[in-house]
């Protein structure tokens, strides 16, 4: 593997090839490596962590403008429009099911 290093020694990023800043080689089993290797963040997976919660954002201003009466539901694209029923009918069914208890089934 080889690595790059900042001022104080720490590795700061790592490659399978050598070039440009990482040129270092170093052992795969070095515990500086694998110390950097358990605390480099995952960006594909908080990228999407991210892109779940913007969408839930974005839905919100969404029906956050309509009721200031600033859009209209029907201004929406068709597509937009339902995909929100979509989503929102969803998330009733959703609702409706975490609301009930052992004390709401009726048997």
């Amino acid at each position: 593997m080889y690595i790059k290093r900042d001022t104080t020694g720490s590795v700061t990023a790592a490659s399978l090839k050598s070039g440009g800043e990482t040129a270092e080689f170093i052992a795969d089993d070095a515990p500086e490596l694998l110390e950097f290797m358990e605390n480099k963040p995952e960006p594909h997976q908080s990228l999407e962590d991210t892109d779940q919660q913007m969408a839930r954002v974005m839905e919100d201003v969404i029906y956050l403008l309509i009721d200031k009466g600033i859009v209209q539901f029907t201004e929406l694209p068709t597509v937009a429009q339902e995909k929100l029923l979509s989503r929102s009918s969803d998330r009733g069914k959703v609702r409706g099911i975490n609301l009930l208890d052992d004390e709401d089934i009726l048997g």
